[in-house]
């Protein structure tokens, strides 16, 4: 497939970019040359009449596609009827209706209660006081290669990249990290079929945290991303996730799964849990629960959200907006779009893999997934060690052939497309994707 790759940013998209330097914090993360004026399903049109083929989604948000026409009438009903009114103070039912919906979908049997927030950064921190009011116990265990947000709370979570927490310690006190499980890359250099789960969670746990720091029966929770995200969109062992659920019996700790990327269909299933076999006590929903919505979601067994009134409460949250395109979101999804992700997943897969043998960045590199939450680790050798520099390049190549697309962890190309993308749109992306890894391959001298 031959490809423009003329398409560069235009005057207005060069005006609006100047205008935004002027103003927004330093703290924005350099950003691509990219400005969008509208969007429709996998597709999306900048400022200068280019079209691009969406395959990030707004880092996994826009779920059922940029705009979607049930999405829009739901927003454009509710906010004919009102805009807001705080639900910590007054009752309105598209409130209580989503949190009945997602109270049915909740990855266990127990009935759930639901506290309705703004994003996941706040569904991650209201989780761990969750956890901590129903323990009253101090520490909280979590994951290197963790992304959980950047408020102090839920960066003290996080164990992503050092920029994300320079310069703000000292953090929330009592957070612990510990290896999370990579069926590709061990930490103690053993070979890949050694290493599996047995390398980190209940022997480090158990012999290491518990025996030399505190007991087990101080801990309030484990938190996790059932797949990691921003850490490299890492699939672990089954045996990993079901040995976290044993370490949580075991010592009585409430285990926290953060779903605000894996959840809500995008895996195929409604939670990216339910691969593995096991029930969480508490989840952490957002980004792709209201397509573009702000809105966040901590879903809770009722025997553990028991806190009284006034521990936690949110003036916007769950605003009747947001929660009316997240029940049209949710019925959208049900429909069919978690059973396309499983599907056009599947295909994804197997193409990088066909890929990957004509791509000396890919020879090496792991391409895993689960639906439409795949990563394509682009590596330099058989050691893998990790080609940061070349996906980097990659990623503003990848805009100069009118495709969108978004890193994780060191190395990796994380696809993470709208739920409704359709086989064309997602084979044309495929090809759009080689065009640039091929141009930027050959730029670094690997071709």
């Amino acid at each position: 497939m031959v490809l423009d790759t003329t398409v560069h940013l235009g005057p207005k998209g060069q005006a609006l970019i100047a205008r935004d330097d002027r103003v927004m914090s330093t703290s924005m993360t350099p950003r691509y040359p990219f400005v969008i004026e509208r969007g429709l399903g996998a597709h999306v049109w900048d400022v200068d009449g280019n079209e691009y083929i969406d395959l990030a989604a707004g880092i996994a948000v826009t779920a059922t596609g940029h705009s979607h026409p049930e999405v829009v009438k739901a927003i454009t009903d509710q906010a004919q009827k009102f805009l807001h009114i705080a639900g910590t103070d007054y009752y309105y039912e598209v409130q209580i209706r989503l949190a009945e919906r997602l109270a049915e979908i909740a990855p266990f049997a127990e009935q759930a209660r639901v506290f309705l927030c703004n994003s996941g950064a706040e569904a991650v921190e209201g989780a761990v006081k969750v956890a901590r009011w129903h323990t009253k116990r101090p520490h909280v265990i979590a994951f290197y290669g963790a992304f959980h947000g950047r408020t102090m709370g839920a960066l003290s979570l996080t164990a992503s990249k050092v920029i994300q927490r320079d310069g703000f310690f000292p953090l929330i006190p009592g957070v612990h990290h510990i290896p999370y499980n990579n069926p590709y890359r061990c930490m103690h250099g053993r070979e890949e079929a050694q290493c599996r789960s047995n390398c980190v969670c209940a022997s480090h746990l158990e012999t290491v945290v518990f025996k030399r720091l505190f007991r087990g029966e101080q801990v309030a929770a484990i938190i996790l991303e059932p797949i990691q995200g921003e850490g490299g969109y890492v699939v672990p062992d089954v045996a990993f996730i079901q040995e976290v659920r044993t370490i949580c019996d075991k010592y009585g700790i409430m285990m926290v799964v953060d779903e605000v990327q894996s959840g809500v269909g995008r895996t195929g299933k409604w939670w990216a849990i339910e691969h593995f076999g096991v029930e969480p006590d508490i989840v952490a929903s957002a980004k792709g629960i209201a397509s573009g919505m702000p809105l966040g979601a901590i879903i809770a067994r009722e025997s553990v959200m028991t806190w009284p009134p006034g521990a936690h409460g949110t003036t916007f949250g769950g605003n009747p907006i947001s929660c009316a395109a997240a029940l049209a979101t949710l019925d959208l999804i049900e429909r069919g779009y978690m059973e396309n992700a499983t599907e056009q997943g599947e295909f994804l897969i197997d193409a990088l893999c066909e890929m990957q043998m004509r791509h000396p960045s890919m020879r090496h590199g792991r391409i895993d997934g689960k639906g439409l939450m795949v990563g394509a680790e682009l590596v330099l050798d058989e050691d893998r060690t990790p080609a940061g520099a070349l996906r980097n390049r990659l990623e503003k190549i990848a805009l100069e052939h009118r495709l969108l697309i978004l890193g994780a962890g060191e190395s990796t190309i994380r696809f993470c497309p709208p739920l409704m993308i359709d086989r064309p749109t997602l084979e044309e992306g495929l090809e759009r994707f080689e065009v640039a890894l091929t141009q930027t391959e050959q730029e670094m001298g690997l071709l």
